[in-house]
Order: C-alpha cells, then structure tokens, then sequence
C-alpha cells in the first residue's frame, strides 16, 4: 500500500509495508499514483498532456522514471506486498504468557480534581485507596517471576497521583534494587506526577531512580488553570510550574516528558507546546487527545477535527524550523526512525496491554491496562494468583494491526 501526501513543499510517497519514505518531485509523484493501474503509454501520454508547458517533463524522461519507479518496487521499496498479515496472530504467540511490565497504581487519589480525569480523580470508579508495601513488593514480585528470560523490566508508578504514597515508592525501588542482581533482572521505573507534592526529596530520588518522569502541564494558565483544579476549584499551575522548572534543570534537561492533554477548549494546542518550548523552557513534550464521553464538554467535536489535524502540520514545520536553528525540541507522537522504520514487532503488535503489560490496583488486582482499571469485566487476575481469566487474556492477545477490518485500507494501520 502506498500513501502520497504534499507537505511543505514536498512530494511525499511512503509505502507502509516496507517503510520506504520517497520525497520526490512532481512528475514522479503523478508517476506513481498512476502506476499500478495504467502502461507505461497510458502513463507517458497523460502526463506529456499535464505538463505540455513544462520543456523539462519530455517523454524520455518520463519513461526513465517510470522505469526507475519499476526498479524501486523490484527492489521493495514501492508497491511492497504485505508478508505482515499471516505473522500478525503469531507475534504474541511467541513471547507466551511473558510479562515484561507493570503499571502500578500506588494511589488510587488524588489532591487534584481535573475535570476531564478517565479515573474518576483517581478513584477508578471505586474507593480512594493507597498501595501497602506488601501488596507492592508482591507485584514486583509476580513480574519477575512472570518475566521469562528477560532481563530489563518497566515499571511505572502511577495513580492517581502517586506522590501521595512517596514512601512506598521509595520502598519498593529499594527493593527491587536489593534484588534485580539475583534474579538476573534491571528495572526501569517511571513516575507520573501532576507536580503539586515535589520538594527536593522527590527531586532527588527520581533523578537518582527514575529512568524517566512525566510531568502533567496542559500548557498555557488559562488553559491549565480551567481544568486542572484542586478540590477548592483553584488552578494548579503557578504551584506546578516551578517545580518542573527545578526538577527538569537538576535532571540536566533529559528522560523527562511534560505530557499536556488537548480538549475542546484548546484545539489549536500548539500555542501550548510553543508557551511549554519558548516560554517555560521545556524541550522534551507530549500532547496527547482527550479520552471522554462524546458529550462531555471536554469533548473534542467533528469542527475540532479539523483544527487538529491543521495544528499537526504547523508543528511539524515549526520543528524543522527549530531544528534549523539549533534549537530542536522533541515531540513523543513524532519520534519515528526514518531511516530503519518503526519496529516490525510494534508495528504489528501494538502496546501489548492484557499481555506483556497489565496494570495493578491497589489491592493487587491486574487488568489489562491503566483504561481499564475499575472495569470489571476486565479484570485479569490478581498479583498472588496470576491471570485466571485466561480468556480476556487470549481475547488482548488477538489484538494487532489485522484484527479489525475497519483498518484494512488504512495506510497508517502499521504505525
């Protein structure tokens, strides 16, 4: 399958199935949109009839690039058959029932109230609770003993919002430093934070622990301010701010996001990423879409749609230009290898969420993933017992690019 788009001057071509990018000019653009359905005559004579007042578009070249088109689907490169589709139910298959990472709800509260919240300001639906030691040395445990052969495991601490249960995070690292060397395994940890409890403690010990921090920062005040309230209903960002600033300068500015969350109030979100960039001094940033009910007055609409995908394009010329200027700052959702493609496995697999990856309550409970959580329906197992509803297991398992024919025709299927 094969995607051609104009962008900022370009011509653009990419084929999905081997990951090929071509930039291209406008007569070979036009070339490969009629190749796979006209002859080379058919091809030749159309387009001498488009560009009869280009002196530079001759027959002889046009025939040189058509074979030079040829030569490249030879090669792989273009009109690539998909050899994807009858490995696509056997990725998960190989990796058998191995965990490689945990997401770990040591709060479920919160000391904010946003308004968009999916967990329901932490409390999933449920009641507020904090993660005892116990139950969390148990689930580093079931990881390790879950995890097979390999060595390197995530995990992620989260909530709610986790700080209101720093002790037990500094506990449980601890842990799993004193015994990652004779279980032959390395963890990784990650905290995700909205930044209201960070004091040079927290600063400390996630720099010296935490392969990577996300940050929770909408963007502009008024933008931050209007959703990310505390109980009181007051803002949070002026307390948050600086803070991020610190902990960000004393991390000498890497394995940091500032994660921003995008709604019907703030479409146009690029002023936010360029206010986090230019104004706050943040390079590391995401901005993700808001995860709502359709009518919930966050709620991205059909007229927002537009304004996005406009938003997306001036990002990207904003950071060619950035780039340019020596000056470059990094955008999770646009870090792609151009020049080996993503990862095949990825590609096809997807986040591995039931599988690879599940989500622990507070109480121990496992569910596929953070979304989830709260959902009964979706819960797994539990941390002592492992997966017993082997079923929803096999059900997530299924899940890749393939497995809805919906997506058949999209270009986009396999990133």
């Amino acid at each position: 399958m094969v995607h051609q788009y104009q962008l900022g001057g370009y011509h653009i071509v990419l084929d999905t199935c081997s990951g090929a990018i071509h930039v291209v000019d406008e007569a070979a653009y036009d070339v490969i949109a009629l190749f796979e359905d006209h002859t080379a005559e058919e091809i030749t004579a159309a387009l001498l009839e488009k560009y009869a007042d280009r002196p530079d578009v001759t027959e002889e070249e046009l025939r040189q690039c058509i074979a030079d088109v040829q030569s490249l689907k030879d090669a792989g490169k273009l009109f690539t058959p998909d050899t994807f589709a009858p490995l696509a139910g056997t990725f998960k298959e190989r990796s058998g029932d191995v965990v490689k990472a945990l997401c770990l709800h040591v709060a479920h509260t919160c000391n904010l109230s946003c308004a968009y919240c999916f967990a329901s300001q932490g409390k999933y639906n449920g009641d507020r609770a904090l993660m005892s030691f116990e139950t969390g040395r148990q689930a580093l445990d079931f990881l390790m003993d879950h995890s097979g052969t390999r060595r390197n495991l995530e995990v992620d601490f989260f909530g709610g919002e986790p700080l209101m249960n720093w002790d037990v995070v500094k506990r449980l690292v601890a842990y799993a430093r004193g015994v990652e060397a004779e279980r032959g395994k390395h963890f990784r940890f990650t905290l995700t934070t909205n930044g209201v409890l960070i004091d040079d403690d927290v600063i400390g010990f996630a720099n010296r622990e935490m392969d990577n921090v996300v940050l929770s920062l909408d963007g502009r005040k008024e933008i931050h301010d209007a959703l990310r309230v505390d109980y009181a209903g007051n803002g949070s960002y002026d307390r948050i701010v600086p803070k991020f600033q610190e902990l960000v300068r004393a991390r000498g500015g890497e394995r940091y996001y500032i994660r921003g969350t995008f709604t019907h109030r703030n479409p146009d979100f690029t002023k936010d990423l360029f206010h986090m960039a230019d104004d706050l001094g943040f390079t590391e940033l995401s901005m993700e879409p808001v995860v709502c009910a359709p009518g919930d007055p966050a709620a991205l609409t059909a007229e927002d749609l537009e304004t996005v995908k406009e938003q997306y394009e001036l990002l990207a010329a904003d950071m060619l230009r950035r780039e340019k200027e020596g000056r470059p700052i990094t955008f999770y959702h646009y870090m792609l290898d151009l020049e080996n493609g993503p990862c095949v496995y990825k590609r096809i697999s997807g986040c591995g969420s039931g599988t690879e990856y599940m989500a622990v309550t507070p109480w121990g409970d496992l569910y596929p993933c953070h979304q989830f959580v709260g959902e009964e329906k979706y819960r797994l197992g539990n941390i002592w017992d492992g997966v017993t509803n082997t079923a929803l297991r096999e059900e997530f398992r299924a899940c890749n690019a393939y497995a809805r024919p919906e997506c058949a025709d999209c270009w986009a299927k396999l990133y």
